[in-house]
């Protein structure tokens, strides 16, 4: 692993990885992320993905070296001078929010071109054991939604959506909070720690934080995703299937939250209340952000 002559800790994020802008004795920046040190085999991988997707000409924070080290496991990224985008976006006129979303939906497409493991299991039975999982955490739980019925209706009326689904190598967590725009204003696309594999419409699970942030972002990473024209449709199927992982997340992040107090709690109980407005307590399929310009 280089050597650093400068180390500055960076305090965002909810990733238990350390993290830190680093320079090296040939004056380079970069990102240093320090990992467990039992988890190398997942940080390999996750390496690996990054170089892959690099490779297909996404703008992200590119991979450059990979090793242990005394506190664990350390990878060294591309450093990005530039600023977040979902502080940046929102303020930008409606016509560059959609544009941004644009380019957005078709560097997930680019993403999307890398399969998943040929022996990966069919995605019907691996999806069906993680939803009953997130559906027995709510049941469970201490706490509800108002109004969370209809999520749990909307998702046991429609297992049968799963049925067939092809599956692709996914981001992970692919919403605007994971973009930065550099210093030149082009979106760049950041954390692959949580890269995984399964439903390619799966991945817009995570809209939900765009749409909150800007519904026109939101609808141009559709558009984008599905090389929509001025006169063409989103695939009747995709909307079906996105409300259903929608719900499906949204059940699961208020029992996910209680452990980080009152303040996440909140948080999720707004965006509950955001996607049963969106979705008309899940009896419309199109969520009301999405408007073409």
């Amino acid at each position: 692993m280089s050597t650093f002559t400068t180390r500055t800790p960076i305090l965002k994020g909810w990733s238990s990885d350390k993290k830190y802008r680093v320079t090296t004795e040939d004056g380079g920046t970069y990102l240093l992320r320090v990992s467990s040190a039992d988890g190398y085999d997942r940080r390999a991988a996750e390496f690996a993905f990054a170089k892959r997707v690099a490779a297909l000409g996404v703008p992200m924070c590119r991979p450059v070296e990979l090793g242990r080290c005394e506190e664990g496991i350390c990878s060294l990224w591309e450093w990005i001078d530039g600023e977040d985008a979902e502080a940046v976006i929102p303020t930008r006129p409606a016509s560059e929010q959609y544009r941004y979303g644009v380019e957005s939906g078709r560097i997930l497409q680019l993403i999307h071109r890398i399969p998943a493991p040929a022996n990966a299991e069919p995605w019907e039975s691996r999806f069906t054991r993680k939803l009953d999982r997130k559906l027995a955490l709510y049941a469970a739980c201490p706490l509800r939604y108002e109004g969370g019925d209809a999520f749990v209706g909307y998702i046991e009326g429609n297992r049968h959506l799963l049925s067939g689904r092809p599956q692709v190598c996914q981001h992970g967590d692919y919403h605007i909070g994971n973009f930065m725009l550099d210093c030149t204003g082009a979106l760049r696309v950041i954390d692959f720690n949580r890269f995984d594999f399964g439903d390619p419409w799966e991945e817009f699970n995570r809209i939900v934080w765009c749409a909150g942030a800007s519904p026109a972002f939101a609808t141009g990473m559709v558009d984008g995703y599905f090389d929509v024209s001025a006169d063409g449709e989103v695939p009747a199927g995709f909307w079906a299937l996105l409300a259903f992982y929608i719900a499906s997340n949204t059940l699961s992040s208020l029992p996910w939250a209680i452990p980080f107090g009152d303040g996440e709690i909140q948080t999720m109980r707004h965006q509950a209340a955001e996607v049963l407005d969106w979705y008309n307590g899940m009896t419309c399929i199109v969520p009301t952000w999405y408007r073409r310009p």
